[in-house]
């Protein structure tokens, strides 16, 4: 028997977050991707110096992992990005992934970090995703 969130008492959580507390995966099958980096296709980090930019990417390559497997952004059930920077560059980066990924909002954990894997990256993405086998 699913039950739906409001039947746990759930009501009282604050709804204005730009995300949903959570996501059910149907599928028997999730994606579990790496991290997506702001790299273009000769693996070089792109504009070294803008947020903004390097969120957009990283959302571009994250879709293009989930369509090798059949999926779109729809399917993610949950996400983690982590951002090299302040708080304003935490929601400079947000708002360009949650804009690429709308309407879906799917749950989401915001990081802010000192330093990613590549030199001049400032965001990565991790997703999980169900796959409709």
């Amino acid at each position: 028997m699913r039950m739906e969130p409001s039947e746990f008492g759930c009501g009282d959580l604050y709804a204005g977050v730009p995300y949903e507390y959570a996501a059910v995966a149907s599928a028997a099958s999730l994606l579990f991707t790496a991290g997506a980096c702001p790299l273009d296709a000769d693996g070089a980090v792109v504009a070294p110096d803008d947020i903004g930019t390097q969120a957009g990417v990283a959302v571009d390559n994250l879709i293009a992992v989930l369509r090798m497997y059949g999926s779109d952004a729809s399917d993610i059930v949950q996400t983690r990005i982590y951002v090299v920077g302040d708080r304003q560059d935490l929601v400079q980066a947000w708002d360009v992934i949650a804009a690429r990924l709308a309407p879906h909002r799917p749950p989401g954990t915001l990081l802010g970090v000192t330093v990613l894997g590549y030199p001049d990256q400032l965001v990565e993405i991790e997703a999980v995703a169900s796959l409709n086998v």
